[in-house]
């Protein structure tokens, strides 16, 4: 089993954690009994559950870059009023 991203688990809701959890017990389990194909359903239903929490992320990068944005743009208009002067 696959386990996800430590940034992308610290993005999981108290259910979703849970449940992740239990899915990763029991894709383990199957693991150790050799039913690798079970397994991978088992993946699969991690790789769907985790997706909202990507996404979480992705929009975290987003709006940190939309804020460094408007830092350089208000830092650029400062320099121009200083050089103005």
């Amino acid at each position: 089993m696959r386990h996800c991203s430590v940034q992308v688990r610290g993005l999981l809701t108290r259910d979703e954690l849970d449940r992740y959890n239990a899915l990763m017990e029991v894709g383990s389990y199957l693991e150790s009994q050799d039913r690798r194909d079970l397994a991978y359903t088992v993946q699969k239903e991690v790789d769907i559950l985790i997706l909202p929490a990507i996404e979480r992320l992705k929009e975290k990068g987003r709006e940190r870059d939309r804020q460094t944005e408007a830092y350089l743009e208000a830092k650029r208009l400062m320099e121009e009023d200083d050089d103005e002067d």
